[in-house]
Parts: C-alpha cells; sequence; structure tokens
C-alpha cells in the first residue's frame, strides 16, 4: 500500500512537542545546522510568514542572493543572522505556520530557534548580560539617590551614548523608569483576609499575584490597580511569598541552565498556593505564558511544575470568567472614552481569545480600537544596540492605526510593549499619548 503523502496545510490545532534541551543531541552543531536547513527549506516554499518580524525577511534576502537561490546556497555560518532576529513570539507557530504538528513536516520555528539560541549560549557566543539579569538590577530600586539617578541619566542623551559604548543598549531606546518604591515595599499587607472565599463555577474565589520583576521594579501602580479592583469585587487575594524573574529574559538568550534556576526558586511557593486552591496570575502576558507553556516544555517530568501551570491564568481571562459566573460586579462609574487597545503577541498565543478586549467594551460609554500586530519590541531585542530601530521598523504599522484612533488612551497588556508603542507615536506622528494598562482602566472605570 502506498504512503500516505503528506497534507498540504493543517486544519487541526496545533500541538507542541517538549523541548529535549538535556539531551547531547540537541547541542550537536550538525544536527542542528540539518534541521535549520530542513526547516528554513519549508519557510522558503511558503514565506507565509514574511510580514511577522525581521527573522524571516533574513532568511529569504540570503536564500534570494546566494547562488543557488535555494536554502542550499546559503553558508552554514549565515544560519546565525536568522537566529538573531527571532525573539520567541510563537506567533509563527500559533497564527500562521500551516505546517506545525501535527502536521507530518512538524515544523517548530519559535523552538529551533530557541535551540540555536541555546547552542551558541553554551558555546560562548550568546552571553546573558544587565539586561536579562532583572533581578539583580531590580535591587537597586526604591534606594532613593539610586532610583533618582538611574531615572535621570536614562532620559539624558549624552549619557545614553556613553552607555551605549559599554552597554547593549541602544541610546534611542525608551527605557522604563526604576520605581521609587518596589510594588512589595508599597502593600500594607501580603493579603486580603478579610474577603469571603467565593467560588464561581468557572472560578476559584481567591487570586495570588506573582508581580515579576516589571511589576515589583517598574510600574508597581499597576499592580496596586489590579489588588484594588479585586478588592472591590470581593475577591480575597495574596502575593506569592517569594518570587525571582520568570525566566523570559534568559530564555531568549538561550540560558536554558538560568531558566531552570529561576524555576526552581519559584515552583516551590506557586505550588503551595495552587495547592491552596488560588487563580494565580500575572499582569504581564510573557511572565503567564512562561508558567502556562514554556516552562512545562523545557520540564515536562516535573509534575509540581505542571500543577502550578494549571492554575495560572491570564488576569482578563479570570475576569471575564468571573463576570460569567456572576460574581463580579458591574457598578463602573466613569467610562473610559475611546481607547486604542493593542493585543500583545505574548497575550494572543495563549489561545484563550480576546479576554482583555472583551472585558473592556464592556465597560459602558467605552470605545476599543484593537491592533493585533507585533509591537516589535519583544523583551530584550526592542531596547538592545543594533536591534532597537529594527524592533520600531518592525511596530510602525501598530504606531500608525494606533495614532489614527486618535484614542483618549493607548493601551497593551504588555506595559512595555505600550511604552514602545508611545515612543514610536511620538516619534514618527510628533504625538505624545496618554499610556495605560487595561488593568489600571479598569480601576479608573470603577472608581475605585
Amino acid at each position: 500500500m502506498p504512503a500516505k503523502p503528506p497534507r498540504e496545510g493543517n486544519l487541526e490545532a496545533p500541538t507542541r512537542h517538549p523541548v529535549d534541551w538535556r539531551s547531547d543531541s540537541f547541542y550537536d552543531r550538525d544536527s542542528l545546522h540539518a534541521e535549520l536547513e530542513r526547516v528554513f527549506d519549508i519557510c522558503h516554499g511558503c514565506r507565509r510568514c514574511v510580514s511577522l518580524c525581521e527573522a524571516f525577511p533574513t532568511l529569504f534576502d540570503l536564500v534570494d542572493e546566494s547562488e543557488t537561490m535555494e536554502v542550499d546556497g546559503v553558508a552554514k555560518q549565515d544560519y546565525a543572522q536568522v537566529v538573531e532576529q527571532c525573539y520567541l513570539c510563537d506567533m509563527c507557530y500559533m497564527a500562521k505556520c500551516p505546517y506545525v504538528p501535527p502536521h507530518d513536516w512538524n515544523v517548530d520555528f519559535p523552538h529551533l530557534m530557541l535551540r540555536a539560541k541555546a547552542v551558541e549560549h553554551r558555546e560562548g557566543k550568546r552571553r546573558s548580560d544587565i539586561l536579562t539579569d532583572t533581578d539583580k538590577m531590580g535591587k537597586l530600586a526604591g534606594i532613593p539617590l539610586v532610583t533618582e539617578t538611574i531615572n535621570t541619566v536614562n532620559t539624558w542623551q549624552p549619557a545614553r551614548k556613553l552607555i551605549e559604548k559599554f552597554v547593549d543598549v541602544d541610546a534611542e531606546a525608551a527605557l522604563p523608569p526604576f520605581a521609587k518604591k518596589k510594588f512589595r515595599s508599597g502593600l500594607a499587607g501580603d493579603s486580603n483576609n478579610t474577603a469571603t472565599v467565593q467560588d464561581g463555577q468557572r472560578t476559584p474565589g481567591k487570586v495570588a499575584l506573582f508581580a515579576g520583576c516589571y511589576i515589583n521594579f517598574n510600574e508597581p501602580g499597576i499592580g496596586h490597580d489590579f489588588i484594588a479592583v479585586l478588592e472591590h469585587n470581593d475577591i480575597a487575594w495574596t502575593v506569592a511569598e517569594k518570587e525571582a524573574c520568570c525566566g523570559m529574559p534568559k530564555l531568549e538568550q538561550g540560558d536554558l541552565e538560568s531558566v531552570e534556576s529561576l524555576m526552581r526558586v519559584n515552583i516551590p511557593f506557586l505550588l503551595k498556593l495552587a495547592r491552596e486552591g488560588y487563580a494565580i496570575t500575572s499582569l504581564v502576558p510573557s511572565c503567564t505564558l512562561m508558567f502556562k507553556q514554556e516552562l512545562p516544555l523545557l520540564f515536562p517530568e516535573n509534575e509540581n511544575l505542571q500543577e502550578v501551570a494549571s492554575a495560572f491564568w491570564d488576569p482578563f481571562n479570570y475576569l471575564v470568567n468571573r463576570n460569567k459566573d456572576g460574581l463580579l460586579k458591574q457598578d463602573f462609574k466613569h467610562p473610559l472614552g475611546s481607547v486604542a487597545y493593542h493585543a500583545p503577541c505574548h497575550g494572543r498565543v495563549q489561545n484563550i481569545g480576546k479576554k482583555t478586549e472583551e472585558f473592556l467594551r464592556s465597560i459602558p460609554g467605552s470605545e476599543v480600537s484593537t491592533t493585533e500586530r507585533c509591537s516589535g519590541h519583544a523583551g530584550t531585542y526592542g531596547v538592545r544596540r543594533g536591534l532597537h530601530e529594527k524592533a520600531m521598523k518592525i511596530g510602525k504599522p501598530v504606531f500608525k492605526k494606533m495614532q489614527q484612533a486618535d484614542a483618549d488612551y493607548i493601551s497593551s497588556d504588555c506595559p512595555l510593549g505600550a511604552m514602545h508603542i508611545a515612543q514610536g507615536i511620538e516619534k514618527y506622528h510628533g504625538t505624545h499619548k496618554q499610556r495605560a494598562h487595561p488593568i489600571s482602566l479598569v480601576r479608573r472605570a470603577y472608581g475605585v
């Protein structure tokens, strides 16, 4: 009986295979190059993802400029140029590629790029640096003189030009300020012990917040806004007793050993919360994605981690489902007016639908214009020297659309993405836009 021919395209939901990063073959250069050539050849024949990021145009230019005009004409050492442009947004896998598993061709472009980055990291060709050591940098937040000095330097171009020569940070990239008081330092307590826990059909009646580096060190107000929304709705809350970085910045560089070290710090505390029945959440989509998807695929044998992953919620997915349970107040006092909302990549690939947009639209007197395209910031990619300019180029369609919305607020679940968008609108359109996280807008609408 003849073999069944491979299907052209895929009509089934994408599935993900675990990342076998502990095996020796994972780091074998010849094996890696063979898989890169195989996948690159499939991408070259399809080209559906050309508009997503710079990885695919880089690949296609290398192919088109080669002597054969095929992947076999591209020098193996030039594959690194493609790898450098991938920032693991996952959009090609989840939204574009017709050849992802369970298709026979088994294309997982982001995790292949992760493998290549891990090989480079092990060989000393890719380093974890100050941009990925978020916990170390965060220790400077909340120290009055140090915080003020860093924030001043970050907005002073002569100093930024000097820093650019020694640190891999583009002088033109907008950087988040350090908070004068860390999120944890600004809490009156680490939980709300007065609220009565009322579980719904869809949602647990209590929420645990994994604040993460950004909320704790840079914009703690977002965390306080979330707590205010929970308290207004009589939802019991707590924060993780202890936490380290989720590991996404290290993942972007292929530093998987550091990802494992951070995971081992976080999981015991989050596991305790999961077993106590908390809905665990984070206000940065990348953190949520790490615990829901990336870590479980890196450590599939870790049952405790799988348990934590099952307890993790996107915050607006929780609020929308809490509302469906009939347990969320609708006493909004203030309309938001017009909101230009950006759906970030790491939120879109969680496979939960448009929950933030759905909730914002439910607030009376609020008009939401949504943009579903990469902002270009992409974690450390958007601020690195030599890459920031490309990040701005990727974001141009987003900047244009959100500027044309002429909204009262620009908003994104990703705070860094929103900052990047605000910079792009000001740079290319000369307009300053008020930026607010969606959960901060919800608090304003409640008037609490």
